[in-house]
Parts: C-alpha cells; sequence; structure tokens
C-alpha cells in the first residue's frame, strides 16, 4: 500500500495542470480525474447551522438528524432557486457556486433568502414538532459567509466513485472561515469585493424610496483562518 501510495502521489506533484477557465460552474464528468483544472471567476456561498456538537451531544441522534435534514433541505431549496451551484456538503454545511454577470446579488440576496426561511419557516416548524427543543434550549441559528474571486476546480480523489470536486483559492476558503462566525442577529457576512459590485435592490431595503435603509453594516474586519479580512455584514431577512 505504502509503494501504490508513494507512486501515486509522485505522478500528482509530477504532472502539468491541464487548465482551462470556465464561463459555468462545472460539474464532475467535465474535469479529468488525471490533471485536469478549470479556472473560475466565481462567487462562493458557504451555509453553516450553529451548535451542531452541542445538538448531537444533547439530543437523540433521530432528533437531531431531523433538524439538520431540515436546515439542509432549506437551505439547498433557496440556494437553487437563486441560480447556485451546489458542489458539496459537510456534515451540517453545504457550499454552492454562483457565477454569471449578477452573481454578487445573486449570492447575497440568496443570503437573506436563506436567513429568512431559517428564521420564519424552519426554526418554528422544528420547535412545533420537536418540542425537546425548546425544552433543553436549543435554538436553530445559522450564518453564512460569502466571498468573491479566482479559485481553481479540480477532482480530488481516486478513480471509480471515490473523488469529487475540490475549489482551491482564496474565496471558497474565506466564504467557508465566514460562515463559522457566531455574532447573532448577523447571520450574513459578505467580503468588500461582494459588496461593491452589490446591485441596488441587494443594498437597500425599499431602493429609491425615502425611507430606504443600509441592509448591510460595515466595513469592518474580520478574521477569516488568521488573515483579517474587510467584510460587511447584515441581520436582515428576505422571504424568496
Amino acid at each position: 500500500m505504502a509503494e501504490d501510495i508513494t507512486a501515486a502521489v509522485g505522478a500528482v506533484v509530477n504532472a502539468d495542470w491541464n487548465v482551462r477557465t470556465g464561463t459555468v460552474v462545472p460539474t464532475t464528468d467535465t474535469i479529468t480525474l488525471k490533471n485536469g483544472a478549470v479556472e473560475v471567476d466565481a462567487v462562493y456561498l458557504y451555509a453553516d447551522m450553529a451548535n451542531s456538537s452541542g445538538l448531537a451531544r444533547d439530543f437523540a441522534p433521530k432528533t437531531a438528524a431531523k433538524v439538520i435534514r431540515a436546515y439542509l433541505d432549506a437551505t439547498c431549496r433557496v440556494i437553487k432557486f437563486r441560480g447556485g451551484q451546489i458542489r458539496s456538503f459537510d456534515g451540517d454545511r453545504v457550499m454552492a457556486i454562483f457565477m454569471g454577470e449578477a452573481k454578487n446579488s445573486d449570492a447575497a440576496r440568496c443570503a437573506l433568502n436563506i436567513n429568512y426561511v431559517v428564521t420564519k419557516i424552519v426554526r418554528p416548524a422544528l420547535e412545533d414538532r420537536l418540542t425537546s427543543l425548546k425544552t433543553k434550549g436549543f435554538e436553530l441559528r445559522h450564518c453564512v459567509g460569502v466571498a468573491s474571486g479566482t479559485a481553481l476546480i479540480v477532482r480530488g480523489g481516486v478513480r471509480n466513485e471515490d473523488n469529487d470536486l475540490v475549489s482551491i483559492g482564496r474565496p471558497p476558503n474565506v466564504a467557508a472561515k465566514l460562515s463559522d462566525v457566531r455574532a447573532w442577529p448577523y447571520a450574513t457576512y459578505i467580503t468588500s469585493d461582494v459588496y461593491a459590485r452589490l446591485r441596488n435592490e441587494v443594498k437597500y431595503s425599499k431602493p429609491g424610496k425615502p425611507d430606504q435603509k443600509l441592509m448591510w453594516d460595515g466595513p469592518r474586519t474580520q478574521d477569516a483562518g488568521g488573515a483579517p479580512v474587510k467584510v460587511y455584514r447584515s441581520s436582515y431577512w428576505w422571504k424568496p
């Protein structure tokens, strides 16, 4: 086994990447496992449910599974509705990629939509049907991180079905770190690059009206994996 791994690692590090520029979010069958890679200018969104460790510790597995499944189901429906392409799951977290002319606004609007469905639909439904949640003081909360820029998408793993797409670069890393922020009621964090490209209808509530309000607080400095990042945050929700 050690000899096989040595040979496989040598093949990876010695091969030149066959990189092409992507105009749409790639799928597994459009990237070769050997040395294929797609460079994308995209917006990454990570949605992460908070306190899954406490959920697993304090509740029966079937109860915890219902909470996580309900959160992921609702979140994924919003992402698909807003045109995002879901590319990975990690426990109670989902990652999506947005591309196209309005990708920054689409991703930010999606994040605010997720805040609505989690707060106004998923949480009340869970508390109504799973009474132990309120009894033990568990309140469903979450955070969404959004970051934009260039990333390299490759396939990681081995042949057959034991592989998947991996996004490498600053945007997916920052978005993932921002989804870990716990500063309720601020449930949405976007980088300053994303904010700079937002359309007014995603920046303001009631845009163009005398009582319009900026939905974003910032800029502020947020740690993202040991490096400071300029971000804007929001406590707003938006019904999809």
